[in-house]
């Protein structure tokens, strides 16, 4: 009985057919959570996933989502004695549209395909190959000590890719199921390809329109150009008074006042670099006297995702009567996304902007904010298993640069997080040819052994309290 032996079994899964045989049966149910028609499979998807969970000791259900707009939702728990600590685990079972027809060379979105390194198929990389490793992990613990030393629930939701409806609800209704001492999850990509990932938490989003509505027609450009205003150029000139042509941000309400010292200092650590095939990065874009670490893990951005006035497919000789475009913020703990569509509204009041409406995506906020602080026990403690374990130091993030509806966890639960990605940036998820790398996927099940061997012995973190997660939105 050993670490090293949990590690090695692990690991092991990724050559002997194992993490493949599992992925294979999970990837080939098409449980796209934007498609109302495959409601049925989400359901088939976690019936299953209780069954292998079975197996290990878990007992739960599958229950149904209190949003009618969101799938079923998995709780499991393997509960190994009333004074020990829990670890929850999360993932989520849905995927994005398949894309049938888009993957290269034939290859089928529902049926794992290998090619070299590649492990090919929707879910591969998100969530499916990752939670397919967190359990494999758990398993290679149990059949080497025979225990974990610890409680484990396990909560897989069938909504992810649509916004976690009624996840929030879940949390908050079965709290005393799912309340935990830790979460340790994986979805997303590392930082960098080659050096293991951990993430204290996730940045926020706020998606909102823009909207300017002048009147009820086109009219056409000779006859009315330069009589009536145009609102596509006023919508133009109101975003660009938003953020500048080098991408600062005007509004200062919705930025942090400042980094926070230690965030600044672990993000001093790391030195982004573009992964090959994706863009170059602009260092002349953002937020200035920031490094290029703290803009995106560190700030607050302020996006335009799309624009439309009059037809753009096929332009006429008319000015449009309406132009709008979908904006989104993405934001840290160290603002408050309450404050976020006044300030937008008072600052285009006071730019001559009246006649640009705000309208929120929705009435609710979306993903909040999580940090946990480089510091805080969990995560010095998790550095180390990932240190002992792969012989390199982990790149440590108090939050990712992206969003996950972490905020339940952290905020209406109240649980440290760690989230421990085996992705990549070049993996293709939302996309055609979706893939994970069987290196990443060998070295994940080790990684992820190590953890969940480290959290039964005497060395493990604390309970709540010991530390807490700062958390927004």
């Amino acid at each position: 009985m050993s670490r090293d032996q949990a590690i090695s079994t692990s690991a092991g899964y990724a050559d002997n057919g194992r993490f493949l045989a599992d992925l294979t049966r999970r990837v080939a149910v098409a449980t796209e959570s934007q498609n109302p028609a495959r409601r049925a499979d989400c359901q088939r998807y976690l019936d299953g996933i209780m069954e292998d969970f079975a197996r290990i000791g878990f007992a739960g259900e599958v229950i149904d989502n209190p949003d009618p707009a969101g799938g079923p939702l998995l709780i499991a728990r393997r509960q190994e004695g009333d004074d020990l600590p829990t670890l929850l685990v999360y993932g989520h079972g849905d995927v994005v549209a398949g894309m049938e027809g888009a993957w290269s060379n034939g290859r089928d979105p529902w049926r794992v395909s290998v090619e070299g390194e590649r492990i090919y198929g929707r879910g591969t990389a998100d969530n499916k190959g990752q939670h397919t490793i967190v359990m494999l992990a758990l398993e290679a613990v149990l059949e080497t000590r025979g225990s974990l030393g610890y409680n484990v629930v396990a909560l897989i939701e069938t909504s992810e890719e649509t916004g976690s409806a009624g996840l929030h609800q879940v949390c908050a209704e079965h709290r005393d199921r799912l309340t935990a001492d830790w979460l340790i999850a994986s979805d997303g990509p590392r930082l960098a390809k080659d050096a293991v990932t951990l993430d204290g938490g996730t940045r926020g989003t706020v998606d909102f329109d823009l909207v300017c509505d002048l009147r009820a027609g086109a009219h056409h450009s000779g006859n009315w150009g330069g009589l009536i205003a145009n609102p596509a150029v006023i919508l133009a000139n109101a975003i660009a008074s938003l953020i500048t042509a080098t991408g600062r941000i005007n509004v200062r309400a919705i930025v942090p006042a400042a980094v926070p010292p230690t965030v600044s200092v672990a993000l001093g650590r790391i030195d982004l670099v573009a992964e090959e095939g994706g863009p170059a990065f602009d260092p002349w874009w953002g937020e200035p006297g920031l490094s290029q670490a703290e803009r995106v893990f560190g700030w607050t951005a302020l996006e335009v995702l799309a624009m439309t006035a009059g037809t753009p497919a096929q332009p006429i000789n008319a000015i449009p009567p309406r132009a709008s475009a979908r904006l989104q913020i993405r934001y840290t703990v160290d603002s408050d996304p309450k404050r976020f569509m006044p300030a937008i509204r008072a600052h285009l009041d006071e730019n001559g902007f009246a006649n640009v409406a705000v309208v929120p995506k929705s009435t609710e906020l979306d993903w909040g904010a999580t940090r946990l602080d480089p510091e805080h026990p969990l995560m010095r403690w998790a550095a180390e298993s990932v240190r002992r374990t792969t012989g390199a130091e982990p790149t440590i993030l108090p939050n990712a640069g992206g969003s996950l509806p972490n905020d339940c966890f952290a905020e209406v639960l109240g649980i440290p997080t760690i989230w421990v990605p085996h992705s990549y940036s070049g993996c293709s998820q939302h996309a055609p040819d979706e893939h994970l790398l069987r290196p990443l996927v060998a070295e994940g099940l080790a990684v992820m052994a190590g953890l969940f061997w480290d959290l039964g012995t005497d060395g493990r973190p604390g309970r709540p309290g010991y530390g807490k997660t700062t958390t927004e939105g």
